[in-house]
């Protein structure tokens, strides 16, 4: 759906309804799945897809229900980040508001649509370069005025000032309500020297170890580059001519 997502972007500009349509293209034939099989598709995601085959309205076709927090859409967000980095700090709502509405098609409840608000302003930070502890420090002027223009679900906030810093596994979890996800894949990105550790901190939480992968991945891709992601792991990384193809049109 990332691939979805970012390929959208890339082609008609800023469209929920391309991004949703894509997304169905997703999950009814596998377009953009790396083998052409769609593995897995999340209950929430499936049932907002469904809603929006019968409504046609990617602004409500996610379920607004706290008990519809999954991390979907945090999972995917990366794109937008990536083509809107240059936005940032100047237009900061914009790039908020895109990352919100991006989740809006299948994850539509407050804590969804928060944690990628948040998420999407510490990507642009780092993408811009700015330090590790400064994106990551509540008093950050960033942070300050999103939570400030588009206050934050309070679980949220709580992720936000700080508790990935306070807590250690077990209490730290991996798991598939975005506001855990989220806080674990920060916890692993927060306490690594380098990408590699980044990324093993957050899968070896285990649960639903390759979403807090996939997040804890775009905060540390955003902070050390491709460069820093092991050779081997780079040399072994399926679809990559598919992945970088998509990528070289989402920042022409």
């Amino acid at each position: 759906m990332a691939l979805a997502l970012a390929d959208s972007i890339a082609e008609v500009g800023w469209d929920l309804a391309d991004q949703a349509d894509r997304y169905l293209a997703w999950r009814r034939s596998g377009a953009y799945a790396i083998d052409g099989r769609v593995v897995d598709v999340g209950i929430t995601t499936n049932l907002a897809l469904r809603r929006y085959e019968e409504t046609g309205d990617p602004y409500r076709s996610g379920d607004p229900s706290p008990h519809a927090s999954g991390n979907g859409s945090l999972m995917r967000l990366g794109p937008v980040p990536i083509a809107y980095a240059r936005w940032f700090p100047d237009r900061p709502d914009e790039v908020v508001r895109r990352c919100v509405e991006s989740s809006l098609p299948t994850h539509r409840s407050p804590a969804c649509r928060s944690a990628c608000a948040y998420l999407g302003v510490l990507l642009c930070g780092l993408l811009n370069g700015m330090p590790r502890e400064q994106v990551l420090d509540p008093s950050w002027e960033a942070f300050r005025r999103l939570d400030d223009r588009y206050p934050l679900d309070p679980q949220v906030r709580e992720v936000a000032l700080g508790s990935f810093r306070l807590r250690q596994p077990p209490e730290i979890q991996g798991g598939g309500y975005v506001v855990r996800c989220l806080e674990a894949a920060l916890w692993a990105f927060a306490g690594a020297a380098d990408f590699r550790t980044a990324a093993l901190r957050a899968v070896n939480l285990g649960d639903d170890a390759d979403t807090t992968g996939a997040v804890c991945g775009q905060l540390a891709g955003a902070r050390w580059g491709e460069s820093g992601i092991p050779a081997k792991w780079r040399a072994g990384l399926a679809g990559r001519d598919l992945i970088e193809a998509v990528l070289r049109r989402l920042v022409e």
